[in-house]
């Protein structure tokens, strides 16, 4: 056993270089998954064994560099500031990706100045080796002055050669990095100076110190000054008081070492042609505007086909088994009998966390298989191609190509989505994205649709000549999509003016996806939406449960409408439960909504159902089954769909027509209905000012726009 605290093992590097498949490799299982301190930014920890010496590996977010210009690459720079204050052992592992030597170089020489312990591992040796660019590593060691290991994560090449590097450093055997740029004298007053203001404040080492006065002075995000104990007005004046950029300045002299460098660093090979060429020959198809959109599109469709096809019977158990639960559990409530209070805290449990767990993981299986089908293309090199299919439009909107992954994940959950946001460098890139996110069809909106379109659509329309419920969800997917990219219009041209930052895309090689990252990756975000959506969905429900059960009647005190007479006990039940519903403070406070909501179409009913859709829109169908008298309702409820074709007003005319629908599909298309979502929008765009507008303008669009379909086709004659 280790003396003193556990050593660290930081892993560092660019997205697409290996380095979770490389982490995964030297740690095996049991990886857990925490928040860094002070962010909502995902940091995997594991243990590991290096020699005699037991470490913790860190694996760090992707970062091509220590600029901090987005959320992902503060929390790397931060990390790494932080342990080389603590005093803890440790070593650094900075990830190489060798196909691509000169961006990964980059990384590494700011890693360096650190002056700790460094190993460099020279990643994907095999891919370069095929290009014609395999990397000299004794050239690249003596270049770098620390130890460089070649591997390959894929195939395992190297990784006991890596773990004696790690040892030996941990060990006290290892090197430190030191700083290897010849920097200009203006350069050097610049980082003299903010390193001056730095030194009571921040890192008593005087290496550190000007490594940190040089990260702070690139950075283009002021939040990254601060995460340093760097204060921002230093860096501005230091900058200001140079006469020249001295960020330019510490970039271009930085990659002018690299430059010097780089051609002794790898053997030319003959297989860079074979590989460029068929890189080219994918891309020649794939970034066509003909041909790669409607690969793109075909792409898409195979993945919802996927989602609503492949997790049909995932959900199928999910709902049976929740179903089981509740059973079980009413029936062992009333085996208890007793007094009254025990079928209160039946129906708690029953009707309040049960139904809430159930309405969180009934999702689960599609949100999952959306992540491992986005996380197969991004293995396989896809994804980046498509963002740069798309960019011209995203960017007409507003939006940067990067957020397109955020975007496209929205269609299954907006949670994990706003998430993904943290890969654009600019704030109100991400902000932006942020805003309109919630508009993006979510799975959670499918029940809605699905129960609407099967209950109040037919199947056909005279001189229609698609099947109609379809073409009604395709609708909806369309129309989402649409006001999506137009809202960005409106608000990148109003609340939040000009225009995205330049994207820079990069697009990595094709490559076989690594199964092991991909279920880790699938894994993870699937837990960050159940961590993050679950609580949020489980406490509204127990609330709504409150709103509708209480103040409780007694059922030997209702009166049974002649049409009951001599019904069954389940009928009997029913209608008491529906009493029960209209006399709760739910059913009193629906009842005063009407007023408001009866110009779009909605009754009573239906804004009960809609006040527990605010907190999850999936718990829309739950209520109106509740209101009906139907256990277990769900979209596929036939029950539930004949009930609702059967209300009544009281003038005798139907609750429910194909002009009601219109009405509620639209308003959940553009309508706030999501308290998590709501949540993690506060904690990334730091505070609620922004959730609060995302509330107002989205429920205003809403109502208006169900105002306008609801009259309006009441104009063209629908009664």
């Amino acid at each position: 056993m280790n003396a003193g605290p556990t050593p660290s093992v930081l892993m560092i590097g660019p997205a697409n270089a290996g380095k979770s498949t490389l982490f995964n490799r030297l740690t095996g299982a049991g990886a857990t998954t925490s928040n860094h301190a002070g962010t909502t930014v995902s940091v995997e920890r594991a243990p590991a064994r290096f020699g005699a010496t037991d470490a913790v590996v860190v694996d760090l977010p992707g970062a091509t560099s220590l600029a901090a210009a987005s959320p992902d690459e503060a929390v790397t720079l931060d990390a790494l500031a932080r342990h080389a204050r603590s005093g803890v052992p440790g070593v650094v592992v900075v990830v190489v990706d060798t196909p691509r030597l000169a961006r990964s170089l980059y990384l590494a020489v700011q890693v360096l100045e650190l002056g700790l312990p460094t190993v460099i591992a020279a990643n994907l040796v095999d891919e370069a080796r095929a290009a014609g660019r395999e990397p000299q590593i004794d050239a690249l060691s003596e270049a770098l002055g620390v130890p460089v290991v070649a591997t390959s994560a894929r195939t395992g090449e190297g990784l006991d050669a890596l773990r004696d590097a790690v040892a030996a450093a941990l060990n006290g055997r290892g090197v430190q990095g030191r700083d290897l740029v010849d920097w200009p004298d203006a350069v050097r007053d610049a980082v003299a100076a903010v390193a001056a203001v730095a030194a009571d404040i921040d890192d008593p080492d005087p290496v550190r110190r000007q490594a940190v006065a040089r990260w702070a002075i690139v950075s283009s995000a002021e939040g990254a000054a601060e995460a340093l104990a760097v204060p921002w007005p230093a860096v501005r004046a230091a900058r200001e008081a140079s006469g020249v950029d001295v960020a330019a300045a510490i970039v271009t002299a930085r990659y002018a070492w690299i430059d010097a460098r780089l051609p002794g660093l790898t053997a030319p090979g003959g297989g860079e042609d074979r590989v460029r060429a068929r890189t080219e020959a994918l891309d020649r198809v794939l970034l066509h505007p003909v041909a790669g959109t409607l690969v793109f599109f075909g792409v898409m469709w195979g993945m919802f086909w996927g989602l609503f096809a492949g997790a049909d019977p995932m959900i199928a158990a999910v709902e049976t088994l929740v179903a089981w639960t509740g059973s079980a559990a009413s029936a062992g409530f009333d085996a208890l009998g007793g007094p009254p209070w025990v079928g209160i805290v039946r129906d708690l449990v029953v009707d309040g966390i049960i139904a809430g767990v159930g309405a969180v993981i009934v999702f689960v299986p599609q949100i999952a298989l959306l992540f491992l089908w986005l996380s197969v293309l991004e293995g396989v090199g896809y994804l980046a191609r498509a963002a740069a299919l798309v960019d011209r439009l995203l960017r007409a909107a507003g939006l940067p190509g990067k957020a397109f992954v955020p975007l496209l994940s929205g269609f299954a959950c907006a949670v994990p989505a706003i998430l993904a946001t943290r890969t654009m460098p600019r704030f109100r890139d991400r902000l932006l994205t942020m805003l309109v996110l919630p508009l993006t069809t979510c799975s959670a909106r499918l029940p809605v649709y699905a129960l609407l379109t099967g209950a109040l659509f037919p199947a056909t329309w005279p001189g229609w000549p698609l099947p109609v419920r379809p073409t009604v969800m395709l609708a909806m997917y369309l129309l989402g999509t649409a006001v999506t990219l137009l809202a960005a219009v409106i608000l990148s041209r109003t609340v939040l003016p000009g225009g995205p930052a330049a994207t820079v895309l990069e697009l990595p090689p094709y490559r076989a996806p690594d199964l092991r990252a991909v279920g880790r990756s699938v894994v993870r975000r699937t837990g960050e939406f159940l961590r993050e959506a679950g609580r949020v969905i489980l406490g509204a429900t127990v609330v709504l449960w409150a709103l509708l059960s209480f103040p409780r009647i007694d059922p030997g005190q209702v009166t049974l409408p002649p049409a009951l007479d001599g019904a069954s006990a389940e009928a009997v039940d029913g209608y008491v439960a529906s009493v029960q519903l209209e006399r709760s403070l739910g059913g009193r406070i629906g009842k005063a909504m009407e007023p408001l909501t009866r110009p779009v179409g909605f009754d009573w009913k239906i804004d009960v159902a809609l006040l527990g859709a605010f907190a999850a829109r999936e718990v829309f169908v739950g209520t109106l089954g509740v209101m009906y008298g139907i256990e277990g309702a769900d979209e596929e409820t036939v029950s539930l769909r004949d009930a609702m074709r059967a209300d009544r007003r009281a003038d005798g005319s139907p609750v429910f027509t194909p002009r009601v629908g219109a009405s509620i599909l639209v308003f959940f298309a553009f309508a706030m209905q999501c308290l998590s979502t709501l949540a993690v929008l506060r904690k990334e765009s730091g505070g609620w000012r922004w959730p609060a507008f995302v509330v107002a303008y989205m429920s205003v669009l809403a109502y208006a726009s169900s105002f306008v379909v609801y009259q309006g086709l009441g104009l063209l004659g629908w009664t």
